[in-house]
């Protein structure tokens, strides 16, 4: 299998992260021994929740799997006949999850996908440009078991609550609040905020394809008695445990710094010198510390469109793959955070050639 070069970021079409040798040791211990899988779980889930600053957590196979273990967990509580018959009663229980028009994205899945495979009923409020906490709070009723905020760049950002307005609305009216921070950087800054809160283990933290659901102790207790149940399809092995507790003790030590990822961009300046191409260093548009080239290309000067570039880019020896959501308004970023030794030399050559430079 040929690679790729990934200047689009921690992607999941992309294998999302390589692995450090201290995940890929860790990987290699666990399936190399035996462990009491319930043990294991509960130790795991603690020594994460300390790197998270939550009372617990618990390790699924993805992100989008802790969303529906978070959210099957509100409807059932501690019911076992619930629990073991989810689909069954979800419909006559308290099953309505609110989250705000503009953050019902699509992030590989559509998101509104694991509210209903967890048994319950999405309502939006506010509209596609924008949401109050006005909005918000008159769509609590009595079958409001909690509120769903995505933290992410997906999302609309303009006229938009933060999170800190939407957690004292919820707090206020004691409903549960799970924020949905697959994609972010961050993995300690949301306690005070959310009941419950969701991670990528391959994201940010570069380990194995996981996920996390951190949070407080009682929705966690709901969350995993689901384990034998809907969550037997979403069950991690001993390896990915081990090789997900490496990563999170490596995460934060190699990560680059803005100063470091605009260093790296820099290489790229020589592409202002092509008629039509403008290069520009752009920080990312949710206020994160990540920052991207961003490759402007006139077509009506360049020797193609942002589009054309795109195509021509995954369809070289090597292919490059760039962030290219808004290729047809002329722009494309790369990012560097994925980029291996000599990435960035290559996607500059290539862009040389596609370009006319």
């Amino acid at each position: 299998m040929n690679k790729v070069i990934n200047a689009s970021g921690r992607m999941t079409i992309l294998g999302v992260s390589t692995l450090s040798p201290e995940v890929l040791d860790g990987i290699s211990y666990g399936g190399g021994h035996y462990f009491e899988m319930a043990k294991l779980y509960e130790q795991a889930g603690i020594a994460i929740a300390k790197r998270c600053r939550t009372e617990n957590a618990m390790i699924t196979n993805s992100a989008s799997a802790s969303i529906v273990l978070a959210i099957a967990g509100l409807i059932t509580k501690d019911d076992p006949y619930a629990v073991e018959h989810l689909h069954k009663v979800s419909q006559h229980l308290p099953n309505e999850m609110i989250i705000m028009k503009g953050h019902n994205v699509d992030y590989g899945a559509p998101i509104e996908t694991m509210v209903y495979l967890a048994g319950a009923k999405l309502k939006e409020v506010g509209y596609a440009n924008g949401c109050s906490l006005t909005h918000l709070e008159s769509a609590i009723s009595n079958s409001t078991i909690g509120v769903l905020f995505v933290k992410s760049h997906h999302c609309v950002q303009k006229n938009m609550p933060s999170l800190e307005d939407v957690s004292a609305i919820c707090k206020e009216k004691g409903i549960p609040l799970i924020v949905d921070a697959a994609a972010e950087e961050q993995i300690d800054g949301y306690s005070e905020l959310a009941d419950l809160i969701v991670f990528s283990g391959s994201k940010a933290i570069e380990g194995p394809s996981s996920g996390i659901l951190a949070g407080k102790n009682k929705y966690i207790h709901y969350a995993s008695l689901h384990r034998s149940y809907i969550g037997r399809a979403m069950k991690v092995g001993k390896e990915t445990v081990f090789g997900l507790l490496a990563a999170i003790e490596q995460y934060g030590k190699k990560t680059l710094s803005g100063e470091d990822q605009k260093r790296i961009l820099q290489q790229m300046d020589v592409l202002n010198n092509i008629p039509g191409v403008k290069v520009d260093v752009i920080q990312d548009e949710a206020g994160r510390e990540i920052y991207r080239s961003r490759l402007f290309v006139n077509p009506s000067i360049a020797a193609c469109s942002a589009m054309d570039v795109v195509q021509s880019l995954k369809a070289g020896e090597i292919p490059i793959y760039t962030r290219d959501y808004h290729a047809n308004e002329g722009h494309i970023d790369i990012d560097p955070r994925p980029l291996l030794e000599g990435d960035i030399e290559y996607i500059t050559m290539r862009l040389q050639e596609i370009l006319g430079g």
